[in-house]
């Protein structure tokens, strides 16, 4: 897809977004309670996760997206845990009104801005499976999610290679495969999907000939090394307790890259025990331009969550089983069920610029999910024939050595 059809289709989308908005205008202080719960969900997200090896990259955004289209079926306890784990202290419509103003001043922006930027929504729905009207309609107007007729039930894989054909197409095939092979069974009924994609040049350009390798120092002390990117410009920064803050900014001026940098390679988990939502504000409320010079890796990375132990363990365990799950505001019934929340997310980081992407898909299952007892017949035992209608034994026996014959 050329630059400007990503602009058409984002516009697109924007416009849809607008057109079926349905509760008025959204105030400010709204839009700004709206952010200020994201990124606390997003921090607290993170706090969960980070504990994992590697590079991480996610989309809290996304991830928000597709939980608050969930939440606006919820009932409940379900509902209250819900709100509390993804920190939304907006209430009824309020929050979806804000979710959609924002998802449509995203897409508008990039439309018409010097980046690329496309936010979207969808429903897929069991053939046969029926929504209330009501959690269609807040979910048309709020997300521009329509419902999209699949079979789980009797073409599970072919349902899961139409979901994911859309997200490639919503991220310009950056997230492949967002759902694998075999996460989607005929107890499917409803999934739902958000994806974001970005790709914006830097205000102020690294040039390409200033990048070499230099070594990059992990937090082991082991040095590794890695094509570095050079300039010097002036940039917003804040010099912490032990870490700087550099804010570097996108053209358009409307997204900005912020890094925080502890002062020592092994630094990196004091820094991050002290982030949250308030720190990372007065950070970035402190940051002053300034003439800097950046070294940057050139780097890209791909990170892929199953969320589902982790929204438990962060307050909304009744969502993920039946009983207790109540998503009666989706079907009028307590019949469904979170069974896996899915996040991959993509991000290129080079001289001209960044490119990311991501997607989440929430699985809801009917039902309830199996139980099982477990019996593992591991050590010796008895074992007996009978007649089920006189109820007489016809054969006994015990097994000591299943290989003795």
């Amino acid at each position: 897809m050329s630059r400007c059809q990503s602009f058409l289709a984002a516009s697109v989308v924007a416009a849809v977004l607008t057109r079926s908005m349905s509760y008025g205008e959204v105030a400010p202080a709204e839009q700004a309670a709206l952010a200020a719960s994201n990124n606390a969900f997003a921090l607290d997200l993170y706090a969960r996760i980070k504990g994992q090896e590697g590079n991480l990259f996610l989309s809290p955004y996304s991830i928000s997206s597709a939980l608050a289209m969930t939440y606006a079926g919820a009932r409940g306890n379900t509902a209250t845990q819900m709100a509390k784990a993804l920190h939304f202290d907006l209430e009824g419509p309020k929050l979806h009104e804000a979710f959609g103003k924002l998802t449509a001043d995203l897409n508008a922006a990039g439309a018409k801005s010097d980046f690329a930027l496309t936010v979207a929504n969808a429903l897929w729905v069991q053939e046969g499976f029926e929504l209330l009207r009501d959690y269609l309609d807040l979910t048309k107007s709020a997300y521009g999610a329509g419902p999209h007729p699949v079979d789980f039930a009797k073409a599970a894989e072919a349902a899961r290679q139409t979901i994911n054909r859309w997200v490639e197409e919503q991220t310009r095939d950056k997230i492949k495969d967002l759902i694998p092979k075999g996460m989607l069974g005929a107890m499917a009924r409803l999934v739902l999907t958000n994806a974001i994609y970005f790709k914006g040049r830097w205000a102020t350009e690294f040039f390409a000939d200033h990048t070499r390798e230099k070594p990059f120092t992990l937090a082991s002390g082991e040095k590794v090394n890695a094509p570095t990117m050079h300039h010097m410009a002036h940039f917003p920064l804040f010099q912490g307790d032990g870490f700087q803050a550099l804010a570097l900014p996108y053209k358009g001026d409307r997204l900005s890259m912020v890094i925080l940098l502890p002062a020592k390679p092994d630094g990196l988990p004091a820094l991050e025990k002290s982030l949250n939502a308030d720190t990372l504000t007065k950070w970035v409320a402190a940051m002053k331009p300034q003439n800097v010079l950046v070294a940057l890796p050139r780097f890209k990375a791909t990170t892929t969550l199953l969320l589902a132990d982790t929204l438990q363990a962060m307050g909304m365990a009744d969502a993920f089983g039946l009983p207790p799950a109540d998503f009666s505001g989706m079907t009028g019934k307590k019949d469904l069920f979170i069974s896996q929340v899915i996040h991959k997310a993509f991000v290129d980081v080079n001289e001209t610029g960044t490119e990311a992407a991501a997607a989440t898909a929430v699985i809801m299952e009917g039902g309830g999910p199996p139980r099982f007892v477990q019996f593992t017949a591991d050590h010796p035992f008895l074992f007996l024939i009978r007649d089920n209608r006189s109820g007489s034994i016809l054969f006994l026996g015990r097994l000591a050595n299943p290989k003795a014959s």
